[in-house]
């Protein structure tokens, strides 16, 4: 994680950072990169299977037959990794009005409480998503002959991504560590 997207801790005291706020830290950079990892290849491979179809549809007449469901395996994986990028980052939609008016006391609480909120709606979507899961084994990409299950597992690696940073991040905060930066200026992509 950049510099940009999180403030660096402060610490105790005498500055030092305590093992439970760097293994969080550690934890989310993890899942950072994995969700960097997964958009990255789900773009690269989308594409390439897209323009290599264009390209022998125009030289030859007819195309790969697959590279139209390649898509419905690699997009929910793609939306899945910008999901637990911006959740990592602390990028995902929030509304600062009453934690801003309100003490940093106050705004802790609150802050802890989103999070448990968070955590509690991801642990939520995956138990009601297990029926989907199981109903997925059974389905099959006609030409690729690939299960649906490897799409459907996104909705796993997202939510359950979302889960553990929330935990991660309430654990932090009741620790002392700080929130992730909600400075606009810093951290829009506008």
């Amino acid at each position: 994680m950049g510099q940009e997207d999180r403030e660096a801790p402060r610490g105790d005291a005498r500055g030092a950072r305590s093992p439970l706020l760097r293994l969080s830290d550690g934890a989310v950079g993890l899942l950072d990169w994995s969700g960097r990892l997964i958009a990255v290849s789900c773009l690269g491979v989308m594409f390439a299977a897209l323009l290599t179809n264009v390209v022998l549809r125009y030289a030859f007449g007819s195309g790969i037959a697959w590279a139209y469901e390649i898509h419905a395996l690699l997009l929910p994986w793609l939306v899945a990794g910008g999901v637990v990028i911006a959740a990592a980052r602390g990028r995902n939609i929030t509304v600062t009005l009453v934690p801003e008016l309100a003490g940093a006391g106050t705004a802790r609480l609150l802050a802890i409480a989103a999070q448990l909120a968070v955590l509690a709606i991801c642990l939520g979507v995956l138990q009601s998503s297990r029926p989907i899961l199981k109903a997925a084994q059974f389905q099959t990409l006609s030409t690729l002959g690939v299960r649906q299950i490897w799409g459907y597992a996104s909705l796993v690696y997202a939510f359950g991504g979302m889960g553990v940073i929330a935990a991660l991040t309430a654990l932090r905060l009741v620790a002392g560590g700080d929130a992730p930066l909600r400075d606009p200026a810093r951290a829009s992509l506008s």
